[in-house]
């Protein structure tokens, strides 16, 4: 208890400073931020380039971000035909059926299926945190309607019919299964009452202005999983103000993050030299380096790293710890400059560290290990992943 309230002490002393040390709170934040003072908050706003290490700028840019971010609300989610003109009597009504390409149903019946799969995910985050489902302190306020109701995402997928059975496979190896039925208040899909909404309606949000934001590459499974973990640390925040504006903040912050590890997201680029193919002939390579006799009997079992390292990889870990762990982590990932070597590292350390279950283990006892990690000790993880990249 000593220690934790040494280093709480030293975290607040260095943002006592009104130049920030990026070096400094790059190596503090390397050991762990403490889950306390909302110190992790800021560290991870510093360490994925959302503040400046001027404090004194703080201000001016938060209030820039903070309302560019209500303009994209405005712009992205939109009611079709709210841009219809009353004074203007020859103005042609906006309808479902308008043939027009501006029509903005158009866009909005193109955004549904995106829409769908994102509300689906993120209903889930973090099933065995109750947190998600929690009401939010600060529901949007843009999105309240002159009626005093509340206009989300989710009231476009709350009563839609799946048609059909499909059963399909992510690229991170999990099968989904839709069957034929109406969603319903079900506790998969409960919701709350009117007015409110929860902290996964809110990861929602961000995910599908990102993904309008981004045609380029839209929504893809498993960023649900990337945003969840940022939202939570800044949602948690005990700064007031700084809690109110989480949306906000974690939108920029997944938004900075995805522009480092969005090629892990696009199949087409699976290959190329940045692409999640390079990552995991890279881990393989490091696990020859490191430990030759595990490394063929890897090869001689034919566990592939597409099985297994594949999800590890492109979802930062965020599935296979609890999440006060996978914060951990984060931090450390985070603070380190060359970020993803120290992922490929963590990695590896995972396998060395189950290395006698897996000499001992066939194909399927391998598969089981591999897929349902078993150490939880982070923190033995994250130590003998630096030992590996000599930091």
């Amino acid at each position: 208890m000593a220690a934790f309230r040494a280093r709480l002490k030293e975290f607040d002393e260095l943002f006592e400073q009104d130049e920030l040390d990026l070096k400094k709170v790059r190596r503090m934040s390397f050991y762990g931020c403490p889950d306390a003072g909302g110190i992790r908050a800021k560290c991870w706003k510093l360490l994925l380039n959302y503040l400046p290490s001027s404090k004194k700028e703080w201000p001016t840019v938060l209030e820039k971000q903070r309302t560019l971010y209500k303009h994209f609300i405005d712009e992205m989610i939109v009611q079709p035909g709210s841009n219809y003109d009353s004074t203007n009597t020859e103005a042609i009504v906006d309808h479902p059926l308008n043939p027009n390409p501006d029509s903005q149903w158009v866009a909005y019946f193109k955004d549904n299926e995106m829409l769908m799969q994102i509300d689906k995910d993120c209903r889930r985050l973090c099933p065995d945190l109750s947190f998600f489902q929690q009401p939010t302190e600060y529901p949007c306020p843009e999105l309240m309607c002159s009626a005093g109701g509340f206009e989300n995402l989710r009231t476009r997928v709350e009563h839609s019919v799946l048609k059909s059975e499909t059963v399909s496979r992510s690229r991170f190896g999990i099968t989904n299964m839709i069957p034929k039925k109406k969603r319903s208040n079900t506790d998969e899909y409960a919701t709350l009452p009117e007015g409110q909404e929860a902290h996964w309606e809110v990861c929602e949000r961000i995910l599908f202005i990102y993904a309008k934001l981004n045609p380029g590459q839209g929504y893809v499974q498993g960023m649900n999983e990337i945003v969840g973990p940022i939202y939570y640390v800044f949602s948690t925040d005990t700064n007031l103000e700084w809690r109110e504006h989480a949306e906000a903040d974690c939108f920029f912050c997944f938004t900075s993050l995805m522009s480092e590890i969005r090629d892990n997201f696009i199949k087409s680029l699976d290959d190329s030299e940045h692409g999640i193919g390079s990552l995991m002939n890279r881990l393989m390579e490091t696990v020859k380096a490191k430990d030759v006799r595990l490394h063929c009997r890897i090869l001689e079992q034919n566990l592939r790293p597409e099985f297994y390292a594949f999800r590890w990889l492109t979802l930062l870990l965020s599935q296979e710890f609890p999440l006060p762990d996978v914060l951990r982590l984060w931090d450390s990932l985070f603070a380190d400059e060359d970020r993803y070597e120290l992922l490929v590292c963590i990695c590896c350390a995972m396998l060395i560290l189950v290395r006698t279950q897996l000499l001992d283990s066939d194909f399927p006892a391998m598969m089981k290990l591999v897929q349902t990690y078993p150490v939880s000790d982070i923190q033995k993880v994250i130590s003998k992943a630096a030992e590996i990249a000599g930091r």
